[in-house]
């Protein structure tokens, strides 16, 4: 059974695109069409906007919130081309960053595991994707991985760190492929794989926070109306299967924190979560009409 737990009227004057919560669940920050990114204090059921953050021209498309560690940071990205970086200190959020280097909507922002340190991928409508890190030398470097995916590309996400070195991610485009990109030696990134199974844009995806350095997951979602789960088999090859075809569009695909349940939401308006079998079969175990509570 899900319920609904609480809504919040966040007075946006047009369409929100993202809501996350910061890593304590006290916090949460949403983005509209509006240009504006707001932050309200979650407490005791209750919700207070403790800022208006006003920088962005167009649209905002996501936000994300850094690990703790580095302070109070939140990621801005916007059909404006910009990625902003926000940090708050005494109370007062300020623009501490500001990336212009795309030359089209930039779509999705994460920032990686924290313990490579401060760094954020961001992926851009111009088919380029850009990692930002925030070096030893107190400036922000960027790299930028041009034409990574034709046409654009539509999300990125962060495999989980494991205590190794190795830091990849993976991203999502209109050329209808699933792409994974390793950080070299040389400190350059470039692709290590290239998945296809989509035929059509990819509109999310979403590493599986990992059970082990054995179990490697991804999830992927797209115009074709498909949810796949990849998995890493021995020998480097990632092996695809398709969670379920849904009846209209999949927007966004999102792991629980052990990784063993799935959120998948689409163009029908409904959040349908998905838990793996013992014998690896995928099983809907519940089924939710947006703005209403149902029993799967």
């Amino acid at each position: 059974m899900v319920t609904v737990q609480s809504t919040v009227d966040t007075g946006h004057e047009d369409m929100i695109h993202d809501a996350q919560m910061d890593f304590y669940g006290t916090r949460l920050a949403t983005c509209s069409s509006d240009r504006s990114v707001k932050i309200f204090d979650v407490r005791d059921g209750t919700q207070t906007l403790s800022a208006d953050l006003r920088g962005h021209e167009g649209p905002v498309w996501q936000v994300a919130w850094a690990h703790p560690r580095f302070g109070n940071i939140l990621a801005s990205c916007s059909y404006d081309r910009r990625v902003i970086i926000w940090q708050e200190g005494g109370g007062q959020w300020t623009k501490i960053y500001e990336y212009t280097n795309h030359d089209s909507s930039v779509n999705s922002v994460q920032w990686a595991p924290h313990d490579f340190g401060l760094i954020l991928v961001c992926g851009s409508s111009d088919g380029a994707i850009s990692v930002l890190a925030y070096s030893a030398n107190n400036q922000w470097e960027s790299e930028k991985i041009n034409n990574a995916h034709t046409i654009g590309c539509n999300s990125v996400s962060w495999a989980p760190g494991l205590g190794s070195n190795v830091k990849r991610f993976v991203s999502g485009g209109c050329d209808s492929l699933v792409k994974i990109w390793r950080e070299g030696e040389d400190g350059h990134w470039a692709e290590e794989a290239k998945l296809e199974a989509h035929s059509d844009w990819v509109r999310d995806t979403a590493w599986a926070p990992s059970l082990g350095p054995a179990r490697q997951t991804i999830a992927s979602c797209s115009q074709d109306r498909r949810v796949i789960i990849w998995t890493l088999k021995e020998g480097g090859s990632w092996v695809p299967k398709v969670l379920h075809t849904f009846e209209d569009v999949v927007w966004h695909v999102s792991w629980s924190v052990s990784g063993n349940i799935l959120a998948v939401s689409g163009g029908d308006n409904k959040v349908s979560l998905w838990k793996e079998t013992l014998d690896e079969q995928w099983q809907c175990i519940s089924d939710v009409s947006k703005g209403n509570s149902a029993q799967g």
